[in-house]
């Protein structure tokens, strides 16, 4: 029988690449037919291509496919593209998604490569581009300095707690004082390095520039949303968006007996999520627009976190939208668009 598709889905993890290998008939049905574990380093990624090339048909392309998870699936993703194959990434929500529509009633490592395989065959997907070196050194570099601020506030909360002690020991609070300034120091160090990153690219920079004009958005902050998204590469809609940041809004209910609070997902990027507090904080204070819908959601439910959840992810909507674009933010474009609208 004819295969019309070929395609071999990977599960990342730190040390393994846990792979499955199916191929679609002539007829539309599908099957999963050959697994293997292998090693996630350079030797690994080369006995999995080889391995691929005996297990499949040399009339038709693999098309090998992945979660977008961590950064362990990095490595493997260079290597296949540098070596011509074809490979797509995916947001992990769709293959999350999809495994709850299978029958599969254990989760290991297997059944998510079977899981991916099959999403890969039953979809046509995208084929995956290099990022941009920019993006890859801001990821890094914002990543880098999210760890030294969480350090930090781990840190001045040890010299709180020792300066609360009965009897504090002065040296204790010295070498926690001395931390804090040392981490400090290197903050400051990867801002410039960031700035640095962002002034060798005039594109970037560009990019930043519209989309810090949204209120409550900065540099820092525009400079982590393009990097964790690639410049927005994998991302189709706004819907998408918010769901890869994990700022999706999860419901379950049943009939009358099971009915859950609708809360967000947090199956997502988390750099994403955190970048999106402040900037959310600063528009409800200082932005009439914002501030006007944040007190109109917390009137209706009474939560003030849900309020600047959903700030949140109309800020990050927006960046989206205005990058599309290229156009920069107008706080009058509602009444504008009505005003036009009225008018015809």
């Amino acid at each position: 029988m004819k295969i019309l598709k070929q395609v071999l889905g990977v599960d990342v993890a730190q040390k393994e690449l846990v792979v499955s290998l199916g191929r679609m008939n002539e007829d539309l049905s599908h099957e999963v037919y050959a697994k293997r574990v292998f090693q996630n380093k350079e030797s690994g990624f080369a006995a999995l291509a080889k391995w691929v090339k005996k297990q499949s048909s040399c009339e038709i392309v693999v098309r090998y496919v992945m979660e977008a998870t961590g950064v362990y699936h990095q490595k493997f993703a260079y290597y296949l593209e540098e070596n011509g194959h074809e490979l797509s990434i995916v947001m992990p929500n769709k293959i999350s998604n999809y495994m709850r529509s299978l029958d599969t009633k254990t989760i290991t490592d297997l059944t998510c490569a079977d899981a991916i395989t099959r999403f890969g065959l039953e979809r046509k997907l995208d084929r995956w581009k290099r990022p941009k070196d920019i993006y890859r050194n801001l990821q890094q570099l914002t990543r880098e300095r999210d760890q030294i601020v969480d350090e930090r506030v781990a840190v001045k909360n040890q010299l709180h707690a020792e300066k609360s002690e009965a009897m504090p020991n002065p040296n204790s609070i010295n070498r926690l004082r001395a931390r804090i300034r040392f981490l400090t120091k290197q903050e400051q160090e990867i801002k410039r390095d960031i700035d640095n990153c962002v002034a060798e690219d005039e594109s970037v920079q560009e990019e930043i520039k519209i989309l810090t004009t949204i209120p409550g958005v900065g540099n820092l902050t525009a400079a982590i949303v393009l990097a964790e998204t690639n410049g927005f590469e994998l991302i189709r809609n706004r819907k998408q968006l918010t769901s890869y940041a994990g700022l999706d809004v999860k419901e379950k209910q049943s009939g009358t007996s099971i009915k859950c609070k609708p809360r967000i997902s947090k199956k997502g990027n988390k750099s994403l999520r955190k970048a999106m507090h402040m900037p959310a904080l600063v528009a409800v204070k200082h932005n009439q627009r914002f501030k006007i819908t944040y007190a109109r959601l917390v009137s209706k439910n009474g939560i003030k976190m849900k309020g600047l959840v959903a700030i949140q992810r109309k800020i990050l909507e927006l960046m989206y939208t205005l990058f599309k674009n290229k156009t920069t933010y107008q706080s009058d474009y509602e009444e504008k668009k009505r005003a036009s609208i009225t008018s015809n």
